[in-house]
Formats: structure tokens, C-alpha cells, sequence
């Protein structure tokens, strides 16, 4: 008897879960089905997990293609279960393909080809459908977010918008989407939400079409570039009841979060400073050095080391200064922003052309927290006394890109559990758009007295 194994966490169970498991079924004689746990899919980073562990046994007895069911628990098991059950053949969905080849140690493995565009559940009791994400944009970051989609319950990416039709069928081939189109109604016909990865220029009209068509929207940052666009925005998804969020990774990091927490426990105190720092040495030819207009180092790296400034000082500094070195052109190659609070201070500093430690410290009356970098992808931070022998260091995991926590975070906001919204509020991206505003009118008007054009 030729003993088949798959595993998943078979929740919104639709008819991707169906097929998988019917042609598991055809691949031997007996079929074991292991469903993971809430607390193994958390620990994976598999995010929004909905339907109970009982529920989703239940939904997988139901298809009569599983002879067997089991609990996966733990990282290892699969090993463990292939030779416990004395497995021939172990399967899983295509987007998985080279992961589990560590696997062939053991039994056959086999990667089955998944089911695209899947919209609904099969279940029409379901309280949540599965949202239909369309992605406008095809550069670096769009390809970042696709395999991060897979690890969010309730999401599945159907669709991709370029205006260059060729971009977006070659991103759609990669990627094995059977919808790309160069036509915005016929591309929000498909789609329940949007992804917005488009040059940062392109953002405002791109929102407000989407929204305009009833569509949740997911931006990335900075979102606008102006404070009256991002009050316009929201106030457009208030009147058409959808989300509007800007995607700042660190913003919705479990790392960040539990950060936040300390702080606001009083455990170093008031906080007196605050100063991040991002930068990275950029190659002299990219957009991000050459778009003479929307390029630079603040706006490509501020919405970062703003938010910690934000998030814990707030949005109503008393005086703000910036500082730039440039380049011929006038971009910035690197910039700080002075803060001034009324009993506190904060600098931002972010550099394409000049390297630093990207680093974050937050002062407080007693002690100060140190993040290490890359403190944007926050996996540990100490806190730091007078007396080190007092110092706590912690840990949380920051997985992959972590672009999946972001997108946790947007369909619990669809599915109607604002609560998670005070991650990165309305206020909050409203003040970072006012920000970015500010330094872009004096970096125009430093060029215009130097005399060099956008061109």
C-alpha cells in the first residue's frame, strides 16, 4: 500500500484545498492529511488564521479524500510523521516548490501544481470570503509582496496592473497569475482590494481611483507626498466605508510593537530623544538618485525613521529643521531631520550615498533602548540602565520580509477588527505626508537658488 502524506492549515477551506487533496488522493492508496495548530501557523508566520483547529478538520473529513488526520505542532514533525507512518510520498502545493526537497531524504516528494484565482469559499455558511488582492505596480518591492501573500489567511492575489502591458504579463508569468491587464476597470472588475507599489508619484491618483471603485487599499510608502492629499484620501474611504492603509513594514512588526510596549511602560523613564537612522549605499544610476523630482534619500528612507518619532514623541513637534548633502543634480544623498518636542528631541538621519549604523536609540530619565541594526526588521532591542548588570535584552521574530504582518493587518481591518489599526494610524500617515511636504518644498526651493533643473 503506497502511504501519501500533505499538510495544511485548510482554513476558509475553498476549492484550491479541494483539488490539492483530490489529486493527493490519486497519488497512492492512503492519505494522511496533517492540519496545523493556531499556535504552530503563528510560530511559522502563517497570519490571520480564522476558522477553529476543530473546524478545519471537520472541513477536510468532509471531501471523503483523507484516510487519515493528524495534528502538525511542531517545526520537525513532517520528519518525524514520514517515518512513524512509513510515507512513500510526501506532496504539497506548487508555490512550495524547492522547499521541501530536504524531504527526498526520506520518501518522494512531489509538488502539485495549485489552483489559481480562487475568489470563494466553498463552505456559504463562511462568514469571510476570501479577499481578491490586485497588485498595481511590477517593480522590486510587488515581487517582495507575492510570496508573502501565501503565509495570510483569507487573501489571494488574483490580478496585476502595469500601464506597460508587457511588465505586467511578464510579472504575471513569473509569478503564475492567470490575470494581467493594462486596463484599470477591467483590473478592478477582478479584485476585492489593492496593493499599491507604484513610483511614489503615481500613489494619490491611483488611490483615489481605487477607492472611487469601492476597493480596500493597501499603499505602499510614503503613501502621498502631500498633508491635504492623505486628508483627502481617508476621508474618501470613510465615505465609501473601505480600508485605507500605508505600508510601512516596520509599523505592523511583532518586534516593533512589543518595542512600543516597553516604552510606554515607563521602563526607561520619559523619553528625552529619539534617533534612527537608515541608510544604505544606493548604485549612482538608480531611480532612486536619478528621478530628480521624487528621488532622494528622505523620501525613499524617511517614512522609516520617522515613524519611531512619531510613534512615541507624536505628531505635534514644535519646531522641525532639515540638513542635506547633495548631489549635482540636488538629490539629497543624505539628510537629517531635527525634531524639537516641548521636553524632548528626535533626528532622523537616512543616507543613499553615505553610510552610517542603523541604529535606534531611545533616551529616557532612566535608561535608554538600543535597536541594533537593521532595527526596521526589529527581531531584538536592550534595554539598557545605569548599572548594565540590570540591562534585558528581547527577542520576537521577523520573518522573511515581513511584509506578511502588513498584510495581516489589512485583511483583520476588511474583516472589520479595527483594533489593529493603531499600528500606523490616520493621524500618524497624515503627519508623515505633511513631513515629506515640507521637505520637499525646501529642497525646491534650495535647487531653484542653485540654479539646477529637474531635467
Amino acid at each position: 500500500m503506497k502511504k501519501v502524506i500533505t499538510y495544511g492549515s485548510f482554513d476558509l477551506f475553498h476549492e484550491g484545498h479541494y483539488r490539492l487533496l483530490k489529486r493527493a488522493k490519486a497519488l497512492g492508496d492512503w492519505l494522511i492529511v496533517g492540519v496545523t495548530t493556531e499556535h504552530y501557523d503563528e510560530s511559522r508566520g502563517k497570519m490571520n488564521v480564522i476558522d477553529s483547529l476543530m473546524d478545519r478538520i471537520e472541513n477536510v473529513r468532509k471531501t471523503g479524500f483523507a484516510d487519515e488526520i493528524i495534528i502538525e505542532d511542531h517545526e520537525g514533525q513532517k520528519v518525524e510523521d514520514i517515518i512513524k507512518y512509513g510515507v512513500d510520498i510526501f506532496t504539497v502545493g506548487s508555490d512550495w516548490t524547492g522547499s521541501f526537497d530536504y524531504m527526498k531524504n526520506y520518501c518522494e516528494v512531489v509538488y502539485l501544481e495549485r489552483t489559481k484565482d480562487i475568489s470563494s469559499t466553498m463552505l456559504r455558511a463562511k462568514k469571510y470570503n476570501i479577499i481578491r488582492l490586485g497588485i498595481i505596480g511590477t517593480g522590486r518591492i510587488a515581487a517582495r509582496m507575492v510570496p508573502e501573500v501565501k503565509y495570510v489567511s483569507g487573501i489571494n492575489i488574483d490580478a496585476v496592473y502595469n500601464p506597460h502591458i508587457e511588465s505586467a504579463e511578464s510579472f504575471a508569468k513569473h509569478f503564475e497569475m492567470n490575470k494581467y491587464m493594462d486596463n484599470l476597470e477591467e483590473f478592478y472588475e477582478e479584485v476585492d482590494a489593492v496593493y499599491i507599489a507604484s513610483p511614489h508619484e503615481t500613489h494619490y491618483e491611483y488611490i483615489k481611483s481605487a477607492i472611487s471603485h469601492h476597493k480596500h487599499v493597501l499603499c505602499e510608502k510614503p503613501m502621498v507626498l502631500k498633508r491635504s492629499q492623505a486628508e483627502e484620501l481617508f476621508l474618501m474611504a470613510e465615505e465609501n466605508k473601505v480600508i485605507l492603509m500605508e505600508a510601512i513594514k516596520t509599523a505592523y512588526c511583532p518586534g516593533f510593537n512589543q518595542l512600543l510596549s516597553i516604552v510606554r511602560s515607563g521602563a526607561i523613564g520619559n523619553v528625552r530623544d529619539v534617533e534612527a537612522c537608515f541608510t544604505k549605499l544606493e548604485n549612482p544610476l538608480s531611480r532612486e538618485l536619478t528621478d530628480t523630482v521624487y528621488g532622494g534619500s528622505f523620501t525613499e528612507l524617511g517614512s522609516y525613521t520617522l515613524l519611531p518619532v512619531l510613534k512615541i514623541l507624536g505628531e505635534n513637534y514644535q519646531d522641525l529643521e532639515f540638513k542635506s548633502q547633495t548631489a549635482a543634480n540636488g538629490l539629497d544623498i543624505y539628510t537629517k531631520a531635527y525634531f524639537t518636542y516641548e521636553n524632548a528631541f528626535a533626528t532622523s538621519k537616512n543616507g543613499l550615498g553615505v553610510k552610517s549604523e542603523g541604529q535606534l536609540i531611545i533616551s529616557g530619565t532612566r535608561g535608554y533602548i538600543l535597536v541594533d541594526a537593521p532595527w526596521w526588521k526589529t527581531s531584538s532591542f536592550e534595554v539598557c540602565r545605569e548599572d548594565r548588570s540590570q540591562n534585558e535584552k528581547y527577542f520576537s521574530k521577523f520573518l522573511k520580509d515581513g511584509l506578511r504582518y502588513e498584510i495581516g493587518d489589512f485583511v483583520s481591518g476588511i474583516n472589520g477588527f479595527d483594533e489593529k489599526r493603531f499600528k500606523l494610524t490616520k493621524g500618524e500617515s497624515i503627519a508623515l505626508a505633511d513631513i515629506m511636504e515640507r521637505f520637499l518644498a525646501e529642497r525646491n526651493n534650495i535647487k531653484e537658488n542653485r540654479g539646477v533643473s529637474d531635467d
